[in-house]
């Protein structure tokens, strides 16, 4: 399965950055910190031509459900969703969290709560991509 789950929007970058703001909320999570990535590079005198900002979510009761079985599972969290430009085209994205905690962990208890918090953050990605 493809580690990532990207898809482009139909909105500017800044358009799509305000959507995803309001779509976190609307599935039970909560945004921790919002890094612009963009910013922070061209601040250093570097030449970067394109936006990232890296939105950090997290939903409480999944993220305790996580450190419950493996307390290290905390450099893991919390998911980051990424909208960035590319090309031209405005792209959302994230590493999907099932592909990473199967590579972290084989506890079948972590197994369903990844595919509940990526049920979660894709249900987050495509409200704000539409």
């Amino acid at each position: 399965m493809d580690p990532f789950f990207i898809l482009d929007a139909t909105k500017s970058f800044e358009e799509a950055c305000a959507s995803l703001l309001q779509a976190v909320p609307d599935h039970g999570f909560g945004v921790l910190a919002v890094h612009d990535l963009g910013q922070t590079l061209r601040s250093k005198d570097l030449a970067f031509p394109e936006e990232c900002r890296i939105f950090e979510v997290c939903n409480p009761q999944q993220a305790a459900a996580v450190l419950a079985t493996t307390m290290a599972l905390n450099m893991a969290l919390p998911c980051r969703i990424s909208v960035y430009t590319e090309a031209g085209r405005t792209r959302i994205g994230m590493l999907r969290p099932g592909v990473m905690l199967a590579g972290l962990s084989s506890d079948p208890s972590l197994q369903e709560v990844a595919r509940a918090v990526e049920a979660a953050t894709t249900a987050i990605i495509e409200a704000a991509a539409a």
